[in-house]
């Protein structure tokens, strides 16, 4: 197997969008061949503090309350919506190369399965990306917030949290709001994006789903209830909590128990 570690090293310090799709490119044959159920032949590589993974100078990054509300209503309403979309998947890519390369420890498995998300990740940045070029709009002409990198760095040392509060938390919330944009970009007929956002919807779904898979096996390896567990992380890390509405077909399809469901939908 080539340098793993080198490589996730490459692609989580990748500073821009473009290079760090570009590296994480040089990951799928190693995606594939632990697809074959190889082993990890390398010794542990440990990854750096958060704080230095590789991002652009832009976007700015702003508190989240300080930034409109993002509708399809219009040209400009159109294009924030999209470059929020393309920040969550830029982020997501760093999000699933941490896991990866942070919590090797859980094994082939593991890593194999979060370079996979950072794979499709990539893809999802590149399709958002061509469709904002399309609007003469690209990433880092706006700003956004850094909320999801920030539980990134609340939890680096924290698997069980991690898969808690980014996959099953934060993700879901992405689930949650797919409706609602659907809806935006369907009022105002633009087909090429919904062709986009129906293939990250699709994806998305089996992301929090693998990320439900790992929580759920994490809390058994420690004797832990899924949904009280999931509760007291989201207290202790002081993170939003998940609010109506909810998708409950695609939280269902993701591995949520209909018991959670009905208490989510009925606080």
């Amino acid at each position: 197997m080539a340098d793993l570690f080198v490589l996730l090293e490459a692609a989580w310090r990748a500073p821009s969008a473009e290079e760090k799709c570009l590296a994480v490119d040089a990951l799928i044959p190693v995606y594939l061949t632990l697809c074959q159920d190889q082993p990890l032949a390398e010794a542990m590589y440990p990854a750096p503090d958060c704080a230095s993974v590789g991002r652009p100078a832009r976007p700015v990054c702003v508190p989240p309350e300080s930034l409109p509300f993002r509708k399809a209503v219009d040209k400009d309403g159109r294009a924030a919506l999209l470059h929020a979309i393309a920040h969550i998947e830029f982020n997501a890519i760093n999000l699933a190369l941490d896991a990866a390369w942070r919590f090797q420890a859980l094994g082939p498995a593991f890593v194999r399965d979060w370079i996979g998300v950072a794979i499709e990740e990539a893809y999802h940045y590149r399709l958002i990306a061509e469709r904002m070029a399309q609007l003469g709009i690209a990433y880092g002409d706006l700003p956004a917030h850094d909320g999801l990198w920030r539980i990134a760095e609340q939890t680096a040392d924290a698997v069980l949290a991690r898969m808690a509060l980014v996959p099953r938390l934060m993700e879901a919330r992405g689930l949650d709001a797919l409706p609602p944009i659907f809806r935006s970009f369907q009022g105002i007929g633009d087909k090429a994006t919904l062709r986009v956002l129906s293939i990250i919807a699709r994806d998305e779904v089996r992301h929090v789903a693998l990320g439900d898979a790992w929580f759920r096996r994490l809390c058994e390896a420690q004797s832990l209830p899924v949904a009280e567990t999931y509760q007291r992380l989201i207290v202790t890390y002081d993170v939003p909590r998940p609010r109506p509405p909810f998708n409950e077909a695609a939280r269902r399809a993701a591995g949520f128990e209909a018991s959670e469901l009905t208490a989510l939908v009925g606080r």
